[in-house]
């Protein structure tokens, strides 16, 4: 490559000297570039020169070194987010300060909808490629701007506030007043629906939160990058992305990278957000934390939802809609094989659930039923908000999976709270890394594993007994329908021995556990009646279905599921282990047969054999105090 680079310098006629001169003084700029030296080092076997070919040489290798630095030395990495992160972890915070007018601080939600951001002055509308930038403007608590800067090939470059880029309607204010301004966040454009159209796939505004759809999606729950303290009595602090750094992408680029930098009185941060728009749109995200001092709870991949009211807590206040939520339950997937469900409540007083966990393989917040009928909402569509699906790389640990829950009276709160919680934390000033792929779906069958069942639905009801002149009898308890679905349910027949294993706690009593089979989802129905001890505590309630273990060949092809990157993942890692444990089985029967020949193997007592197989994931719910 040198060599060629010499070539083309020496026929641009900066210099007339031999390649071998080129090629040693252009290596030596190259060495000290890359080493930050202020010097020029020349090895004790160079060929001697005269004094005008030396700074003829001497040019030359400046101009290589502007050539090749500038293309292939030349480079943006989390690395470069990392060093600010750490430097800033180090000094005193310092709060962002407002830089907004008072006309703009001041003004009402639906003058700030008035600010529309004008499709034509797109970041890169006039590059050939599928992704454009477009930005939001300052106004009421949005009044702090984040700094937003273009990656190239050659070097970074600060996007600049310009207000010809919005059209303000009829918004008054003096034009001077926005001369010191800045944006307030951004969205990312792409086909993802028709090929001629720019749609809206990745918001963030106010630089805590941020939101992605893929196809056929509408904007639902939220993602940040980290969550301090949530729910402690200390109160909860917001990290904030103040800085952000976006490649721009090639024209053959289905991706975009986006840098982050975020900071926090506590805590700061870098992150690597790869964006991959589709179907389902995934984002891969690289983080490295530095803790400025010492925080009780530090959340990682923390997502933040809506729930309002639901099929397992129906609304106290007469509404069409049956549902109102963007999501209604978090999933886990332990390090050990179990799945967990957890439907969501909007409790009367602040709840916080803890799953201890050891090297999750997933966890997220799901809006299960996808059925336009759950919802009724025409406008906002309920029905087509993503699920988001955490899925770690690499071993994660020990620590919790927690799940707060905050009281809300509408839906225009964010009152669910879902994140990973490890257990030990760096000292302050050290990095803490964590990486991870972010989904989001409304494909959730595809998430589960292929040869177990999920929750469907859990349905709450007042709790009879239908006497012999066929009228129910309400009797003090409350009653809960769970419907269990899924592959290893569907490869049963109908007349299959299928039971339940529930436990309570000590706040209830069961009085009826049955379970029977669902001809309308080929699954089965468990039936909970309780009667609670005391109504102003919580109650625990874990379930879920099994039979007795007994070889059953399941046919072929009795469930499809559309294949996503997740599956794809699974699949190949599942494979993967497969084969794993296959070499292990017969080096060890080989360690065996050897050892067996020699000596005769001592009889050793062994675990009993399973007798049940578990066919479900598992029911953890919580009826909430004072229901």
């Amino acid at each position: 490559m040198l060599a060629n680079l010499a070539g083309v310098v020496r026929e641009v006629g900066f210099f007339k000297a031999d390649t071998q001169q080129i090629l040693y003084l252009a290596v030596g700029f190259l060495i000290c570039f890359r080493r930050g030296l202020l010097v020029i080092v020349s090895p004790c076997n160079a060929p001697k020169m005269s004094a005008k070919r030396f700074r003829n040489a001497l040019v030359a290798g400046s101009a290589l070194l502007c050539l090749f630095g500038a293309g292939q030395l030349w480079a943006f990495s989390l690395d470069d987010v990392s060093a600010k992160a750490q430097e800033l972890a180090g000094q005193k915070y310092e709060a962002p300060r407002s830089n907004l007018p008072n006309e703009f601080r001041e003004m009402k939600f639906a003058d700030y909808q008035k600010i529309r951001f004008r499709t034509e002055k797109a970041e890169w509308a006039d590059q050939k490629t599928p992704f454009r930038l477009s930005f939001y403007h300052q106004g009421m608590h949005f009044d702090t701007p984040v700094k937003i800067n273009e990656i190239t090939a050659t070097n970074v470059e600060e996007i600049k506030y310009d207000p010809s880029r919005f059209d303000f309607g009829d918004v008054k204010f003096d034009p001077k007043a926005t001369e010191q301004l800045g944006y307030a966040g951004f969205r990312v454009l792409y086909p993802i629906n028709k090929a001629d159209k720019q749609d809206e796939i990745m918001t963030m505004l106010g630089a805590s939160y941020f939101r992605v759809i893929g196809k056929g999606q509408v904007y639902g729950l939220s993602a940040r990058g980290m969550a301090i303290d949530t729910a402690l009595p200390s109160g909860e602090e917001f990290p904030r992305f103040r800085e952000f750094w976006i490649q721009r992408p090639k024209p053959t680029d289905k991706h975009l990278v986006i840098f982050a930098l975020l900071d926090s009185p506590r805590a700061t941060g870098a992150y690597r957000l790869t964006l991959r728009p589709g179907t389902d749109t995934v984002v891969d995200v690289k983080s490295r934390m530095f803790l400025r001092d010492r925080v009780t709870k530090l959340g990682v991949a923390p997502l933040t939802s809506m729930y309002l009211f639901g099929a397992n807590q129906p609304s106290k206040v007469l509404n069409y809609r049956r549902e109102l939520h963007d999501s209604s339950g978090l999933s886990i997937h332990a390090g050990n094989g179990e799945w967990i469900w957890r439907p969501l409540n909007n409790p009367k007083h602040l709840a916080v659930s803890n799953f201890s966990v050891e090297n999750p393989r997933g966890f997220g917040l799901l809006q299960r039923g996808r059925d336009f009928s759950h919802y009724e909402d025409l406008d906002d569509r309920y029905d087509k908000r993503p699920s988001a699906w955490i899925e770690p790389k690499g071993d994660w640990g020990k620590g919790t999976v927690d799940l707060v829950e905050i009281p809300t009276a509408d839906e225009t709160n964010d009152n669910i709270v879902a994140f990973w919680s490890p257990e030990k934390l760096p000292e302050p000033g050290q990095p803490l890394d964590f990486s991870y792929r972010l989904h989001w779906t409304l494909d959730e069958a595809s998430l589960h594993s292929p040869d177990s069942a999920w929750v469907k639905q859990t349905l709450r009801s007042t709790g009879d007994v239908k006497q012999s002149n066929l009228i129910r009898q309400p009797d003090g308890s409350v009653a809960y329908l769970v419907d269990f679905e899924g592959p290893s349910l569907q490869a049963l027949p109908e007349d299959a021995e299928v039971r339940s294993q529930v436990s309570v706690g000590d706040n209830a009593e069961i009085v009826e556990n049955s379970v029977r089979y669902n001809p309308e989802t080929k699954g089965w129905r468990l039936t909970l009646r309780m009667k609670i001890k005391d109504a102003k505590q919580a109650t625990e309630m874990r379930a879920a279905l099994v039979r007795p273990l007994t070889p059953v060949e399941a046919p072929a092809a009795a469930h499809t599921v559309t294949t996503t990157l997740a599956k794809a993942d699974k699949v190949a890692r599942q494979q993967s282990e497969k084969e794993t444990a296959k070499e292990k089985g017969q080096e060890e029967a080989k360690t065996v047969k050897s050892a067996s020949a020699a000596v005769e193997a001592t009889p050793t007592p062994q675990e009993p054999e399973a007798t049940e197989q578990v066919l479900t994931e598992t029911w953890s719910y919580q009826l909430p105090a004072d229901e």
